[in-house]
C-alpha cells in the first residue's frame, strides 16, 4: 500500500499498473495534478507474511491549485508469486 501511495505521490503510473492485478488493471492510467502529502493507514485485515489476501483502509491527503482534500478507501490486495497486487477499492 505504501509503495503504491509513493508511486501516486511521484507520478509513477508504470509502477501503479505493474502492481495492479491483471483481472482489474486498466489498459492505461492518467494521473491528475494532485500533490499527495500524507498517508494514514486506518485499518488492516490480514495481509501478514503468511496471508494470500489483505485489506487496507487508508486516508490519503492531497493539495492542488484549488484547495486540499483527502481520499478514503478500503483496498483489496492479493499476493501472487510473492508480490502484493492491488485488486480494487471502495
Amino acid at each position: 500500500m505504501r509503495s503504491r501511495y509513493s508511486a501516486f505521490a511521484v507520478g509513477d503510473a508504470s509502477y501503479l499498473l505493474a502492481t495492479w492485478h491483471p483481472s482489474t488493471r486498466p489498459d492505461d492510467l492518467e494521473l491528475d495534478t494532485r500533490r499527495w502529502f500524507r498517508l494514514d493507514i486506518l485499518d488492516r485485515e490480514r495481509g501478514g507474511p503468511l496471508d494470500r489476501e489483505g485489506v487496507v483502509t487508508f486516508e490519503a491527503h492531497w493539495r492542488n491549485a484549488f484547495g486540499a482534500g483527502s481520499q478514503r478507501e478500503t483496498s483489496r490486495f492479493v499476493r501472487e508469486d510473492g508480490r502484493w497486487l492491488y485488486v480494487d477499492g471502495r
